[in-house]
């Protein structure tokens, strides 16, 4: 089967690390060129070979780049993700935000690596169980994702049978609409949260966020573990500066030592970095 060539499978790779962090060795190079084949297809073009062509030698660019990204990063995502996370933010997190003065304020949360939307849909699950429940709550979600594709995904919050058997059956009876036609075998995510989480495209490879800088919770979950070192802590200290003092910034369990030695970030658990209170951002 015809293959990118060489010259141009480097220059996607090389393209993927400058532009959004994520390394794509050469052991990776028939997973990309697999993902790439139903863009080619979509453009009705008959081989890799010619797509790489098209995009590279013929001027087109900068409309597939987009594209390209959505190709090859990688939207592993589930509800519910690391379960042990969403305990701490109910458990402790979020009581300890609501202390004091800053008890009737909003809420603030960034999914900082969304994908499809679980992990924004989950947290926004177990917040609004917690205003179920009689916490005086009020919360807004933001989730931001390198891929368009996947965000449109997110924004509609309409997931296959599937995806959704990790969603509690509680969580699910309450936060989850099934299809009229049972045959269609999806459910999408009730109104009352989809009003609370909002969808962007964000890269966090970029200098700076287009994010408002008093979150009071970051969960940036398995995402860096795609980056270099340097890259990690490059990214961990921008998203630090986003956070209200005292704030949280949450990473996956194989993430845990990116954090270390960051500025302004202080761990007070294995996964959970709080931002000092002195810190300037």
């Amino acid at each position: 089967m015809p293959r990118l060539k060489d010259r141009h499978f480097d220059t996607v790779a090389e393209m993927i690390q400058d532009r959004v962090g994520i390394q794509i060795p050469p052991a990776k190079r028939t997973m990309v060129e697999g993902r790439l084949r139903k863009r080619m297809r979509a453009l009705e073009i008959e081989s890799l070979s010619d797509y790489g062509r098209h995009v590279f030698e013929e001027g087109h660019l900068s409309e597939e780049f987009v594209h390209i990204i959505d190709c090859v990063t990688t939207n592993k995502t589930d509800f519910f993700r690391e379960p042990a996370h969403f305990d701490q933010l109910r458990d402790e997190l979020v009581p300890r935000l609501r202390r004091g003065a800053a008890a009737q304020a909003r809420l603030k949360i960034w999914s900082a690596a969304a994908s499809t939307g679980a992990e924004a849909y989950t947290l926004a699950m177990v917040l609004h169980d917690m205003a179920m429940a009689g916490h005086a709550l009020d919360y807004a979600i933001l989730g931001t994702d390198v891929s368009t594709e996947v965000l449109r995904v997110a924004a509609d919050g309409i997931y296959p049978e599937d995806v959704l058997q990790a969603v509690p059956p509680h969580f699910r009876r309450r936060y989850v609409m099934n299809a009229r036609d049972p045959a269609w075998k999806v459910g999408r995510i009730v109104p009352e949260l989809r009003a609370r989480v909002r969808f962007k495209h964000l890269n966090l490879m970029n200098a700076q966020y287009a994010v408002d800088r008093d979150i009071d919770i970051i969960f940036c979950r398995n995402v860096l573990i795609y980056f270099d070192k340097d890259t990690q802590r490059a990214v961990l200290s921008r998203l630090a500066t986003h956070l209200q003092p005292g704030g949280f910034l949450v990473v996956g369990h194989s993430e845990s030592m990116a954090g270390a030695g960051v500025p302004g970030l202080v761990q007070v658990s294995s996964t959970v970095f709080a931002r000092s209170k002195g810190a300037i951002g």
